[in-house]
């Protein structure tokens, strides 16, 4: 985002603002515009908005920062992911992002160990694991958005790791930067005398703080209790039990401890082993208690996994759009179910497991029996049951109100108890859409209740209910704390749940490493018990297709602006931001924000809509700014964009022409030429000129009617606009010339409709919000279609993935009696169908060495990555998808516009690709193989390019 004037929106003085850029070898790094209006949200139900947002780029400047905030008197929150539920990801003062920076790895040992830093999310550093057959032992649900330096700072577990292999038990090393400015490598040799010699102070208060937890019979009882179960409550106190070294001591008690004792730089884990041969069963038991007094028998015979879902939960799931037939015709009433898994190394092993295990579970009094299924299809509709009871209720709630997800563990004997009072709490405080589902293994239950922060009564009847949550749970000997973390929710119940001894030791730990308080003040402990009331997250209605979101952040790392400018999550906050300046009749903020708003959310945004596949409650932020994008346009903008569309073979033909025009002429010409006509106010329309811009394509395919055509070919108009990479080396019309050509050769005849120079998929109308334009173009694309494809007997198929994601959306443009009229068309893009009906039939081809792979926005929506796989391994030996692939920004002419979003976009996975030194690039859309050739330097040519060359006879 871009940086704002020295005083904007910031209270800091101007020294202080100094110091901080100071901090940093890159000041453009520094934001105090309204990138701290967006950074105030995270996952949690808290808002708290800091006066600066910085991106820190490595351990020194880090503690540079930390020192300037010292002396300025401000505190410092550090903030990865964002998915934090308890309010540790955000705070006042300076926020600093280390996840945009940090996200490098190293896979040690075969893949037995790993070496990661902070901001780099759990599925990206299993996905580097998974070809060695491990993984990381946490594995929370928000693993494709949770980072490591949150999973380490929470000591979070998950599903199936217990307290055996979290971030306590599992980390074998961290590095570390402490308040004072000092890097600690726990794992160096000489760490412990290191410590020693450069913070005496500190490894003299671990000795005696050591000795005080060790020698009091009553603190030893108290922390074995609490962590033999799962515990996220207050700091490790067990690492003064379990370890002697000082510098070990401390690098246990970073873990857990939220950010606010220092900074973990990095991590070293020992992985653990992927387990491929699985069995999952859904057991619906009478009750709750039917279902809890059934775990002992289950872990006696080795289930892995035992999740809890009560009966509301049960209901939720029943009444989804996609309900699981398991559920199916059941009557609801008092029942509970456990979703159990099994899983081992090999299928002899397993079935030796579930062979011992089938009495136990064929005793149980289960509605629906006690079948297992080792179906991949149907055991992911299992765990869709389970993991959609979020999306449920989040996208079902009120609006204006928050989703509260709370987790609590107990002493297995207490569970039964628990469970059925945490339902009678419920009922006492009005929460009637509260579910329970958990962790049963464990003990460990997560709750989650809807709840508004408008009102003094909405916020008295939520300090209420915890006031009664807390003595439940504390009454039953449990922890309020199981996974999530302590963060701001519950620092005030800190104290009550070990006692004044442990509490007056946490005190000391935060003290010694944080004597000035710096790091995230009210995280972990505040002595103030209303604490938890303050900060509350006001969520205002600003539009009906947005209104849904749980700030969760699952978004984020599949949106490729999010390090530039802003993501999904950060766009809706400002949103209502902006809503609630309005509302408190602050018209100076709101301008403020509005203004940035425009290039930072709208104009900067991809449009790929990748967010909707992964946010839990279906908001596609892409649709709604280009919604937004539409609304800027006045009458004659609207007219000029549907009388493009009506003239479209013109419009294309011109295009063409001013490409050829333009490449005769002097660069530096045509450079000041298109800058002036930037200047002029049409820079969202002309792009400058950039050294690698292509030439011009050739013509589109001229029509055919062969008698059997098993298809109807829609050959992209972006195509025709850019010549392939290299003029196609000897294919010269590109990928649609490749299409033709492989179809002859494997004897699949295909159509080609009349008036095709006419005719587009819309998506650049639908990009750029020329509603008009687009309504246009599929009226007319879809009538040609129609008759090309006889009524839909046959499929069209399309040659670009972003054009045939484009021409399935055609059908939403049109008034519902259109609609249902054209409803038989089939669209299929050319990888598929090449999959499907040409690699059979086609020539054994000769295989390249090695191929890199770029699967597109558009494969991800369509569903096809699997056979842009297939097409890549067919024509190479080799054929990778970089671990950090993703959208490459590029958007038809967003990368032209706006390449600063590909170039950000696209860093991680060009630096993998060329390193990776391969033979051959391929993707599947011009536009996208225009974009990674941009930012690699290497030729990405259509994959289908690849393979009729590879099939081509030789000569």
């Amino acid at each position: 985002m871009p940086t704002a004037p020295a005083q904007q929106a910031s209270g800091m003085s101007l020294d202080t603002l100094a110091a901080l850029r100071s901090s940093l070898s890159e000041p453009g790094r520094f934001d105090t515009g309204a990138a701290r209006r967006a950074a105030a949200h995270d996952a949690s139900h808290y808002a708290l908005t800091p006066e600066a947002v910085v991106s820190a780029a490595s351990a020194e400047e880090v503690a540079s920062l930390i020192a300037a905030c010292r002396s300025a008197g401000l505190p410092l929150t550090l903030r990865s992911g964002g998915t934090s539920l308890s309010g540790q990801a955000s705070g006042p003062g300076v926020l600093v992002d280390v996840r945009t920076h940090w996200r490098e790895a190293e896979v040690l040992d075969e893949g037995r160990r790993i070496r990661v830093q902070p901001g780099m999310t759990l599925r990206q550093a299993n996905a580097r694991l998974a070809r060695h057959g491990r993984r990381l032992g946490p594995d929370p649900a928000s693993e494709g958005a949770c980072t490591v330096g949150g999973v380490v700072a929470n000591n979070s577990s998950g599903m199936n790791c217990g307290t055996q292999d979290n971030s306590y038990r599992t980390v074998e090393s961290l590095r570390f930067v402490l308040p004072s400015g000092t890097v600690v490598d726990s794992g160096a040799p000489d760490a412990d005398a290191l410590l020693r010699s450069r913070e005496p102070a500190l490894y003299e208060g671990l000795v005696r703080l050591r000795s005080r937890v060790r020698d009091n019979p009553e603190s030893r009882r108290t922390i074995e209790r609490l962590f033999s179960m799962k515990n996220t409550m207050g700091y490790a106190l067990n690492a003064f039990l379990d370890h002697t070294a000082p510098v070990e001591i401390l690098a246990r008690l970073m873990i857990g401890s939220e950010g606010t004792l220092g900074f973990i730089a990095e991590a070293v884990f020992r992985t653990v082993p992927v387990r491929p041969h699985t069995a999952t069963g859904l057991l619906v038991l009478p009750s709750v208690a039917r279902a809890t007094d059934a775990l002992p028998a289950l872990q006696e015979c080795g289930v892995r996994t035992a999740e809890l879902l009560d009966a509301a939960a049960l209901r939720v799931s029943q009444q989804g759009l996609r309900p699981e037939p398991a559920l199916e015709g059941l009557r609801i009433d008092r029942h509970a179910a456990l979703l159990v898994e099994f899983a081992e190394d090999s299928e002899e092993e397993l079935a030796e497991l579930l062979a011992a295990a089938a009495p136990v579970l064929d005793a149980m009094p289960s509605d629906r029996g006690a079948a297992l299924t080792r179906s991949q299809k149907e055991r992911a509709g299992l765990w869709r049951l389970r993991k959609g009871l979020y999306t449920a209720v989040a996208g079902a709630r009120p609006a204006g109100t928050t989703a509260l997800l709370e987790d609590i563990v107990v002493p297995m004997p207490s569970l039964t108890a628990t469970c059925e009072s945490l339902v009678e709490l419920f009922e006492r405080h009005g929460y009637e859409d509260a579910v329970i589902f958990g962790h049963a293994r464990d003990a460990n239950l997560h709750f989650m209740l809807t709840q508004g922060f408008d009102e003094e009564a909405d916020v008295e009847r939520y300090a209420r209910f915890t006031d009664d949550m807390v003595d439940l749970v504390l009454g039953a000997g449990g922890s309020l704390k199981a996974e999530h973390g302590t963060g701001r929710v519950m620092a005030p119940y800190v104290r009550r749940q070990y006692g004044d001894e442990l509490f007056a030791v946490m005190r000391e730990i935060k003290n010694l490493c944080d004597p000035a308080g710096v790091l995230s003040p009210g995280v972990v402990l505040d002595d103030d018990p209303t604490a938890h009331l303050r900060h509350l997250k006001i969520v205002p209605q600003v539009d009906e297709d947005i209104d849904r979101c749980v700030d969760c952040g699952y978004c984020e790392p599949v949106c490729p602006s999010a390090d530039v400018t802003t993501s999904p999550r950060q766009r809706i906050a400002l949103l209502r931001e902006m809503a609630l300046a309005e509302a408190a009749g602050d018209e100076a903020r709101r301008a403020e924000l509005a203004s940035e708003f425009e290039y930072a959310a709208v104009d900067s945004c991809a449009a790929d809509s990748l967010c909707v596949t992964a946010c839990p409650v279906s908001i596609d932020t892409g649709a709604v700014m280009k919604r937004l994008r539409s609304d800027r346009h006045g009458p004659l903008a609207r007219k000029a964009g549907q009388a493009v569309a009506r003239h479209w073979a013109g419009a294309a033909t011109g295009v063409r022409a001013g490409l050829s025009v333009a490449h005769a002429l002097p660069e530096p010409l045509v450079r000041g030429a298109a800058g002036a006509v930037r200047r002029l106010g049409a820079s969202g329309l002309v792009p400058a000129w950039p050294a690698d811009m292509p030439k011009p394509g050739g013509p589109r395919p001229g029509a055919r009617a062969p008698e059997g055509a098993e298809a109807v070919f829609f050959a992209a108009c972006i195509g025709s606009l850019f010549a392939p990479e290299g003029d196609g080396e000897g294919v010269p019309e590109g990928a649609a010339g490749a299409f033709l050509a492989l179809c002859d050769r494997a004897g699949v005849r295909v159509a080609v409709p009349e008036g095709l120079d006419g005719l587009c998929c819309g998506t650049p109308w639908q990009s750029k919000g020329y509603v008009d334009g687009h309504r246009a173009m599929a009226e007319r694309t879809l009538a040609v279609l129609w008759e090309a494809t006889d009524g839909g007997c046959l499929p069209v198929v399309c040659d670009a993935s972003s054009c045939t994601h484009g021409l399935t959306q055609l059908l939403d443009t049109l008034p519902p009696e259109e609609r249902g009229r054209h409803a038989p068309l089939r669209f299929t893009d050319s990888v598929r169908f090449a999959v499907e009906r040409l690699l059979p039939n086609l020539p054994e081809p000769r295989k390249l060495a090695s191929l890199a792979l770029h699967p597109t926005c558009s494969t991800v929506h369509l569903g096809v990555d699997d056979d842009l796989t297939a097409l890549g391994q067919a024509v190479a030996e080799r054929a990778d998808v970089p671990d950090s692939w993703g959208c490459c920004a590029f958007a038809g002419d967003r990368g032209l516009l706006h390449p600063e979003v590909t170039a950000s976009a696209t860093a991680a996975q060009a630096a993998e690709v060329v390193a990776g030194e391969y033979e051959a690039h391929a993707s599947c859309n011009r536009t996208c193989e225009m974009g990674m050739t941009r930012a690699t330097g290497r030729p990405y040519r259509h994959v289908l390019e690849l393979l009729e060359e590879a099939t081509r006879p030789e000569m």
